[in-house]
Order: C-alpha cells, then sequence, then structure tokens
C-alpha cells in the first residue's frame, strides 16, 4: 500500500513570529528526539517550510506517512507535547488549513519497498 503524501498550509496566528522561531529551533535542536517520534507515527518524512504572503505568515508541512501509526496527539513523547504546545499558541484556529492536491508521487522502488 503506498504512503500517504501531503502538503498542508497552516496560517499562523498574527504577532507569533518569534514563538514560532522559538519552535523550529526547538524540533532543529532536538532533532534526534524528533525522529525517534516519527517511527510511532509511522511518518517517513516531514518538512516544515515557511512563507510569508502579503503580511501572513504560514506554515507548510509535508509529510510522506505509512498507515496504522498513532497520531501525534496521542504520543507519549515530551518533545511532541512541547511541539503541540506551540502549535496551540502558534497556529490560527479560525484559518481553514488548506491542503494542496496531489498530483504525482515519484518515489524510487527501492525506497517505497523499505517504507511499505
Amino acid at each position: 500500500m503506498p504512503p500517504t503524501v501531503e502538503l498542508t498550509r497552516f496560517k499562523v496566528k498574527e504577532g507569533k513570529t518569534e514563538a514560532v522561531d522559538q519552535w523550529m529551533k526547538l524540533l532543529n535542536d532536538n532533532m534526534s528526539s524528533v525522529l525517534s517520534t516519527l517511527n510511532d507515527e509511522k511518518m517517513y518524512i516531514e518538512t516544515i517550510f515557511r512563507e510569508e504572503i502579503e503580511g501572513n505568515e504560514y506554515l507548510y508541512w509535508y509529510s510522506v506517512q505509512g498507515k496504522g501509526g498513532i497520531e501525534v496527539q496521542d504520543s507519549d513523547h515530551d518533545i511532541d507535547k512541547q511541539h503541540l504546545a506551540y502549535w496551540k499558541e502558534c497556529i490560527d484556529q479560525d484559518f481553514r488549513p488548506i491542503d494542496l492536491k496531489t498530483e504525482v508521487v515519484m518515489i524510487q522502488e527501492n525506497i517505497l519497498a523499505a517504507i511499505e
């Protein structure tokens, strides 16, 4: 069964740029802890992009995920709890996230075999 490939845009709350800076630093500075949580989620690739459009800040999540993983909200890992606290502080819940439409997924067969 092929993995789920997604790219979603979330709006950052106004005035939370500095908190987002801290959030991204937390994730980058604790990458070994972050990576250890991905296995439970069957998250093979997760990348966060950042963009500003007309004075509004957005974060984009790109992910490649297998089936049957746990939800990040169900994680017992401390880094996930910190991650979710920043999410609650920084992500604008009044903005409906935008899922970009997947048109083509190109994954080498040897990589696909390793993640199935």
